[in-house]
Order: structure tokens, then C-alpha cells, then sequence
């Protein structure tokens, strides 16, 4: 066998390995109620609940913190993630979650946070001179 047939196939393979690793990490959106059915991960879309506290030490415990999520379907509940909190955290639009439920609370293991963008009063204001 020449030595591009056998490059060809280790590429090959290699290739297959990436796709069947990445399919196994596929999870579906859901709320709340429909995480709490689930056994597997989910990805859950909602905006941080303001008027709760969120709990973070950073002296106590660097990688907790635990906040209260609206999801889409109105329902809130408590979140705790295993991270440091993110900057500007506060200031989030949304927020993406993945994680599943355990017993009342979402156990999240990873976050994306979804932030204004910092031209948006720009762009209202171009809009108001332009009316």
C-alpha cells in the first residue's frame, strides 16, 4: 500500500472519530418542565431573574455560584453552576444554559450569556435623528 492510501485512511478515520464525539454531545432546547423529564442534557434559554439573589464567594468557593432563571415559558427556577461567574454577568439579555435537572434545581455545566451590544444606543439614536 502506498504511503498517500494509508494517509488517506488514518484522515479518514480520524474524521469519522470527530463526527461520532461531536454527535454525542448534541442536546435539545427545552424549559424547565420539559428539562425535568429529560435524563439527558438539555440546552435551556432564559433571562437572569433580577429581583433574586445571586449567591458567589469567590472566597468561599471560586467555581459556584447559583442564581434564578426565567425560562421561556415563564416558569423560574434556582440554577447552580459550577464555574466562575462571568463579567457583566448582570447585564445579560439571555442566557443559554446546558445542563439537566436535579430535584428543584438546574445543574448547569456550561454557560453562554447573551449581552447587549454596545452599539445598540447608537442605533436607536440614528434612528430618532433620522425620525
Amino acid at each position: 500500500m502506498k504511503k498517500s492510501h494509508l494517509l488517506a485512511i488514518v484522515v479518514v478515520a480520524v474524521a469519522i472519530g470527530i463526527l461520532i464525539s461531536a454527535s454525542k454531545d448534541v442536546t435539545t432546547y427545552a424549559n424547565f418542565s420539559q428539562a425535568a423529564q429529560s435524563e439527558d442534557k438539555v440546552k435551556l434559554v432564559g433571562e437572569l431573574v433580577k429581583d433574586r439573589p445571586v449567591e458567589y464567594d469567590p472566597a468561599k468557593d471560586p467555581n459556584f455560584m447559583a442564581f434564578y432563571l426565567k425560562d421561556d415559558a415563564g416558569e423560574i427556577r434556582r440554577v447552580e453552576l459550577l464555574a466562575a461567574k462571568p463579567q457583566d454577568f448582570e447585564r445579560s439579555e439571555s442566557i443559554v444554559l446546558t445542563g439537566q435537572m436535579k430535584g428543584e434545581t438546574f445543574a448547569a455545566s456550561d454557560m453562554l450569556l447573551k449581552c447587549p451590544s454596545k452599539y445598540k444606543d447608537q442605533e436607536i439614536y440614528v434612528r430618532e435623528k433620522q425620525g
